[in-house]
């Protein structure tokens, strides 16, 4: 019931904001408007009223009110849901045996966080292994022989270039 009724009533929140997003702008319904709300709406229509040029707008500003008043009916339902909800638990707390209690809370509660909180914490350290491991797998990717045989022939080059330039390096 709760999500249910959370629901709906988001889906009217966005009917709202999907009417004045599409009616926004310099010369849109909403475009005049400082702030959207009832009681502009309502002066708006007050001025308007009987003029024949702004029945679409008319139109669109009266759908606003409605899906404004279905929110509001929405939201209102929600709360007296919830409360009734919570004092169907609370009504319920006393009649519970003590094996209830402690699955409710050690199971359900603290076993469920500490859980949540141990597979984190592994995730974390795995992570960090795994990157530590890739680190050492760049860092010892060339053989010792190899990185050997490299030097050796970039000193070969080293003492040629100083050769060339006049320098003996022994």
């Amino acid at each position: 019931m709760r999500s249910f009724t959370g629901i709906t009533s988001s889906l009217h929140e966005n009917d709202n904001a999907l009417l004045e997003e599409e009616h926004s702008g310099e010369e849109a319904v909403f475009g005049g408007f400082d702030k959207i709300n009832k009681a502009s709406i309502a002066e708006r229509l007050k001025e308007i009223k009987g003029d024949k040029d702004t029945k679409d707008e008319m139109a669109v500003l009266n759908t606003w009110l409605k899906l404004s008043a279905t929110e509001a009916d929405l939201k209102k339902r929600l709360k007296e849901s919830e409360a009734a909800l919570d004092a169907a638990a609370y009504a319920h707390y006393p009649k519970l045996t003590k094996p209830e209690v402690q699955t409710l809370v050690v199971d359900d509660k603290w076993l469920a966080t500490l859980s949540a909180a141990i597979h984190g914490e592994m995730d974390r350290i795995s992570q960090g292994l795994t990157q530590r491991v890739k680190e050492l797998a760049e860092r010892y990717e060339t053989p010792v022989a190899q990185m050997v045989n490299r030097v050796s022939e970039m000193e070969a080059k080293v003492n040629q270039h100083l050769g060339k330039m006049g320098f003996a390096w022994n």
